[in-house]
């Protein structure tokens, strides 16, 4: 099976361009790709997992992958997905988001000479001369086009600002550009993306000519990323300090049966011999290929050692076993007494005290096993056993708090 044909069993790719001679770069490991990372937080999440998997599998066919992080379309912001205008960030804060998301790239990446790259288009597009871009790259760009495009139409009922139109330009540009001093041939990105890779590859065309050769891929990458990505508690990150790798080995523990086997396919690197024989799994097998996937990403992200110590502490709990010392702990100050509510948006069990009232007056709450129903119960020093208690969230979320 080629590399290609990998991509397509693992339900990964969702459509392409010039299909032939996408099959032939990646297949002969002569790709030189692309993804963009834009940095919005200090961290990457899960919704980013995808797209480092897949850069990975490239690159051990022996493609080359060029890391983009958008430090300067992060100054404008992506409106794809969006219902509203994202906040505006200080330099300050994007290039300390860069530095962060490179430092976690690198467990999944090999960068160096000769292998993966790592640029940043802040490099480049905060140095271009407004009516330059105007002449030389915005003649290039039908405005009628761009609003037919999907990432444009869902905004403009509740209005779109040219701030943000602006984006499909500068995403088109940054191929442009590394297509020129890279010698990058082909893009990726998730569904989302598909008009913005678009308006890259013919802006090479028209620039360069029609023999210019830069294509575009697109994956299930943003779409189901994205909604991979999302909890109750808010986003699931690749850094161990913003969520434990026992809080990620529990994401992955609690998907949904429909979700499994397709999550396995797309993130994992078992052999898809193996994850095919599991296709006639049921029943109490999907929990055995929830631990499975749950224990493959977490190595991934955090190294062996790590999710062993996450498998182990969640049989734990799931045998009854009660307390452990790998559970999520958070020490917290409750002088005279804490709202239980504010106890679970600290810890962070709920993202906001009307989440954690909904889960506690539908019985999803348990303090030391004892359900509470009560949104306005108080925790106290009583509640503690040797300075240490458990929440509960639903069946398998589970919570040390202990007394600061």
């Amino acid at each position: 099976m080629t590399i290609y044909d990998e991509l397509v069993a693992r339900g990964l790719i969702a459509q392409v361009t010039d299909e032939d001679e996408i099959k032939e770069l990646i297949n002969n490991g002569k790709a030189t790709f692309y993804i963009g990372f834009d940095p919005t937080a200090d961290s990457l999440h899960v919704g980013h997992f995808m797209a480092l998997c897949l850069m990975k599998r490239l690159q051990m066919a022996g493609n080359k992958p060029i890391a983009l992080i958008g430090g300067g379309t992060a100054m404008i912001g992506d409106p794809s997905g969006r219902t509203d205008m994202r906040s505006m960030m200080t330099r300050e804060t994007i290039q300390h988001n860069c530095d962060c998301f490179k430092k976690q790239m690198e467990r999944f990446i090999e960068f160096g000479e000769g292998k993966a790259q790592m640029v940043n288009n802040a490099d480049w597009l905060l140095d271009l001369n407004y009516v330059e871009v105007l002449r030389e790259v915005g003649a290039c760009f039908s405005v009628n086009n761009m609003l037919r495009a999907e990432c444009y139409k869902q905004r403009m009922e509740k209005g779109l600002s040219f701030l943000e139109f602006n984006y499909m330009i500068m995403q088109s540009y940054d191929f442009y550009r590394l297509f020129q001093t890279h010698g990058c041939n082909l893009q990726f990105g998730g569904n989302d993306q598909w008009s913005n890779m678009l308006g890259g590859t013919e802006l090479i065309r028209r620039k360069l000519g029609k023999d210019a050769h830069a294509m575009t891929i697109t994956l299930l990458l943003n779409s189901e990323g994205k909604k991979m990505g999302k909890t109750a508690s808010g986003a699931v990150w690749l850094d161990p300090n913003k969520t434990s790798p026992y809080d990620f080995f529990q994401y992955w523990r609690n998907v949904g049966d429909q979700d499994v086997l397709k999550c396995i396919r797309m993130l994992t690197f078992l052999p898809l011999e193996e994850i095919d024989k599991m296709d006639a799994w049921e029943g109490s097998q999907l929990n055995t290929a929830k631990e499975i996937l749950a224990y493959e990403l977490t190595k991934l992200v955090h190294g062996e050692e790590e999710a062993e110590k996450a498998r182990q502490a969640a049989r734990a709990l799931f045998a009854g076993a009660g307390s452990n010392a790998d559970m999520p702990t958070t020490a917290v100050v409750i002088g005279d007494g804490m709202g239980l509510l504010d106890m679970m948006v600290t810890v962070g069990l709920a993202p906001s005290k009307g989440e954690a009232r909904r889960l506690v007056q539908q019985g999803g709450v348990s303090v030391n096993d004892q359900k509470v129903t009560d949104p306005t119960a108080v925790i106290t020093a009583a509640d503690f056993t040797d300075g240490e208690m458990v929440i509960r969230k639903g069946k398998k979320v589970f919570h040390k708090v202990t007394l600061a």
